[in-house]
């Protein structure tokens, strides 16, 4: 499980997060939305031990990142919002790298690649660098990276950004899949068909503040919206919206 109990930051003098505190359970799909600059990000970038909150605290499988962030990485797999990729490696010395930075060493690294090579349908991609690679083929190398270590909760942040129709169908079936195994997801996305199929529980953000959560479901009943969409703009940017075009970048 990951708890995020009352965190805050700011950044110049200004609140992004305020007093922010959600959990995320184990064996489920949780979605976090809002608009650009509701906070999303940041809260990601806590969860993970690349920023640290103000105040408040963040346990991933019970260990805090800011007191032992390397505790709390192995626990972790990460997607974000840039690949990362070392464009002159292929990708087999690219996952090993990263496999062997987690630990693994002798059989079970080569277990561990093996296994990634044929979740992901890595095989025409294994022997070729990086570089050069479209934007799906990106993502799967990335999470490629993220799993191979077999961690029990991942973050991806908008991780279908950019990505071709195959690519989509591919991620979404793996996410599923580590649903069904007891992995703890967390995302951000702003694509609502997609939030709507995958999520057990959606988060909505607005101003570095938690404004609705539930299932599509249950936050449709709760503003009186017959879509999550609709549900989302009436929550992040107030009634008045609902029934008008919002631009949701």
């Amino acid at each position: 499980m990951i708890s995020v109990e009352n965190i805050g930051k700011s950044f110049a003098g200004k609140a992004v997060l305020r007093d922010l505190s959600f959990d995320v359970p184990d064996g489920k799909i949780t979605a976090l939305l809002g608009a650009n600059g509701a906070g999303k990000t940041s809260c990601l970038r806590i969860i993970c031990g690349l920023l640290r909150a103000e105040s408040g605290r963040v346990l991933v499988g019970g260990v805090d990142p800011a007191e032992n962030p390397q505790g709390a990485r192995r626990q972790l797999g990460v997607v974000g919002d840039r690949e990362g990729l070392y464009e002159r490696l292929t990708v087999a010395e690219y996952l090993k790298v990263f496999a062997q930075m987690q630990g693994l060493t002798g059989g079970a690294l080569q277990q561990a690649l093996e296994e990634v090579r044929a979740e992901l349908e890595l095989d025409g991609l294994w022997d070729r660098r990086t570089g050069g690679f479209s934007q799906g083929e990106r993502m799967k190398v990335s999470l490629a990276r993220a799993l191979v270590h077999r961690p029990q909760h991942l973050i991806l942040d908008e991780p279908t950004r950019g990505l071709d129709v195959l690519a989509v169908r591919l991620l979404r079936k793996t996410l599923l899949r580590l649903r069904a195994a007891g992995t703890t997801i967390l995302f951000s996305s702003h694509v609502m068909p997609e939030v709507a199929e995958l999520s057990d529980t959606v988060l909505v953000m607005s101003a570095g503040s938690i404004v609705g959560r539930g299932t599509p479901a249950e936050l449709a009943s709760e503003t009186g919206c017959e879509s999550l969409e609709d549900s989302f703009v009436a929550l992040a940017y107030g009634e008045r919206h609902t029934h008008r075009e919002v631009e949701i970048a």
